[in-house]
């Protein structure tokens, strides 16, 4: 369940790291250990929770999809223990939909696997947006703005396939078999 928990090393500021893939994690505990953290291991919300429940982290790097569940879920609990905690949440299923949610339910920063531990890094140390970010001239192709549209009807339906596959007129298989799939590339 965890490579420490979060009062091991009082020294070090406390990293927990919830994803689903055991060895991510693993290399990408190892990786912000050596940047200097106090790095704690879960693989699920319930072990999460546990580990949170004897002390908040200072920071924290949630994956979006843990098995069948939500990471949102997790991001949201750890806002409300304790406010000044750094979330950064991962996915490899990347949305606009998603990453809204991950900001309004209280994560620093949204970022799209592969991702390294100096982006995770540099995420962290954000912490106000970029106005003079690029906007871009390409306007998003119809498999991704399908792939938003699912996301968003699925977020706002509790990631509730059976009642998202009804609103959006369309078998369940085939509501799972678009999710299964990788999001569209820009």
């Amino acid at each position: 369940m965890t490579e420490s928990s979060l009062s091991d090393n009082n020294e070090y500021p406390s990293l927990l790291i919830v994803d689903d893939d055991t060895v991510f994690c693993d290399v990408l505990a190892k990786a912000m250990t050596k940047r200097g953290f106090s790095v704690a291991c879960a693989h699920t919300i319930e072990d999460a929770l546990n580990l949170v429940e004897a002390s908040t982290p200072e920071y924290a790097i949630v994956d979006l999809k843990l098995s069948s569940e939500s990471g949102l879920v997790l991001v949201e609990k750890l806002r409300s223990l304790d406010p000044g905690t750094r979330i950064v949440m991962l996915t490899g299923y990347a949305s606009i939909a998603t990453a809204v949610e991950a900001i309004k339910l209280g994560a620093t920063h949204y970022l799209a696997k592969p991702v390294d531990a100096d982006e995770i890094m540099a995420a962290f140390e954000r912490v106000v947006g970029e106005s003079d970010i690029p906007i871009s001239a390409n306007p998003l192709s119809v498999g991704r703005l399908e792939w938003e549209y699912i996301q968003r009807i699925l977020t706002e339906n509790d990631n509730n396939i059976s009642v998202t596959a009804r609103i959006l007129n369309m078998h369940r298989r085939t509501l799972q078999r678009k999710l299964a799939k990788r999001p569209h590339r820009e």
